[in-house]
């Protein structure tokens, strides 16, 4: 079959593992351009991905339309970027894949779906999760019926302590005025994408929400902490969040601690990861004096128009990652944690033989934080633009705006203290 071209729009770790799929699969996707506007990695990136030279692009406006250098764009550029950069390039006659978040509210989500529509091009959702066989094996079997019709949706986040002072702390996404994104848009829309997916309810009616923030607080600080780990701290060498054990140590996360030092060198030795973290490296700040904002607890409640009633709740600085579930139909219910890769159907009996039967569901788990999902998604996204029919985890997006219009109309529940109706979006999305 026709191997699809792609450009690439922002060459960070997420686009990068998107485009890799051209290298496991590379009979059905090749990347032959790139938008990118730092030049390291523009040409990093560009020869790895065996790029010509001609089609390496500091900036969008350069890209020409469709057909030319590539017939689809995998727009992973950063969260306030996305709406733009995706509507640039539909008009340019671009089948889209897009990172999440998909909008920084509701306004700009209607105004992309607008522009989607008017385009006729397909614009698809990175909810790399949906695509995981943990999910997408709950899917199956909630659509087969066998726990009946769906009553309620339980789901709970847990993000780590090095994953959550690394990025909501410490990184991009740690200030929502500098980021444009809550905690819950930019950790958890993952989540309450799911939750409107998963339960086979229609569209959610009113939601409610708390949260705080009060783990990462100046108040917090230890006695004898300073402002960087490595130039003013008399408690590093016993800290949990030690950016030398955490980045340097035990390697953490490091596609996102040295990609502001990679100017320096192509590898950067033990002396220069140092330096940059003692100096002008954003991840060698305290946790306690970083100028973090977004919260980091929050609980959300839903009532969709059918009945069905969801809960969530995010909870961090925990030792390990997770994500559990929970679903109770009228004839059984599911629950795993996607880390296990396990999922328990039970479902009640009628006989006299035992109260219930149990079926033990393993899925393939793999090492990527997204359950295996990244690279189904991009091969789904593949499928739908030559052609051919969608997945039933299937991200277009028609059918993901309702987790991100859950997402916001959750914060507006958390300000305002009150339950929200979903209506209430429609005037700020009409202006």
């Amino acid at each position: 079959m026709q191997k699809v071209r792609a450009v690439l729009v922002g060459a960070g770790h997420r686009g990068v593992l998107y485009s890799r799929y051209a290298q496991v699969a590379p009979d059905e996707l090749a990347i032959t351009a790139i938008v990118e506007p730092d030049p390291t990695r523009r040409e990093r990136w560009g020869t790895e991905f065996g790029i010509p030279p001609a089609a390496r692009y500091s900036s969008l406006t350069d890209l020409p339309d469709a057909g030319a250098v590539a017939d689809v764009a995998i727009d992973a550029t950063m969260d306030q970027d996305h709406v733009p950069t995706a509507i640039h390039l539909l008009a340019g006659g671009y089948d889209v894949l897009l990172e999440k978040p998909i909008a920084q509210s509701a306004p700009e989500l209607m105004a992309l779906a607008e522009a989607q529509r008017t385009s006729g091009r397909t614009l698809m959702i990175c909810h790399v999760l949906r695509y995981a066989p943990f999910y997408s094996e709950a899917k199956r079997r909630i659509v087969a019926g066998e726990i009946g019709e769906p009553l309620s949706i339980e789901m709970a986040e847990h993000v780590s302590y090095d994953h959550m002072s690394m990025a909501f702390v410490r990184g991009r996404w740690g200030n929502s005025e500098q980021s444009g994104s809550s905690m819950l848009l930019a950790k958890c829309c993952h989540d309450l994408d799911l939750m409107t997916w998963l339960c086979n309810a229609a569209a959610p009616a009113r939601v409610a929400s708390s949260g705080s923030r009060g783990m990462f607080v100046p108040e917090r600080a230890p006695q004898g902490a300073g402002t960087r780990c490595l130039s003013d701290c008399s408690i590093e060498a016993t800290c949990s969040y030690s950016a030398q054990r955490l980045y340097v140590e035990l390697n953490k996360w490091p596609e996102y601690i040295w990609e502001q030092a990679e100017h320096l060198s192509p590898e950067l030795d033990l002396d220069q990861k140092l330096e940059s973290l003692r100096t002008d490296n954003r991840y060698g700040r305290c946790v306690w004096h970083a100028d973090n904002d977004v919260l980091d607890r929050q609980t959300v409640s839903v009532e969709f128009a059918d009945g069905v009633i969801g809960s969530f709740a995010l909870a961090t600085n925990t030792p390990a990652s997770s994500r559990t579930l929970h679903v109770v139909g009228t004839t059984g219910e599911i629950t795993g944690a996607l880390e296990d890769g396990t999922l328990r159907v039970r479902r009640i009996r009628t006989d006299r033989a035992a109260s219930y039967d149990e079926e033990i569901v393993t899925t393939s788990v793999t090492d990527d934080m997204h359950g295996g999902g990244d690279h189904r998604l991009v091969a789904d996204f593949v499928r739908v633009v030559r052609g051919e029919p969608a997945s039933v985890s299937s991200t277009q997006l028609a059918d993901s705006i309702n987790g991100h219009l859950l997402v916001f109309a959750a914060e507006r529940a958390r300000q305002h203290r009150r339950w929200v109706e979903l209506t209430e979006l429609q005037p700020t999305v009409a202006s």
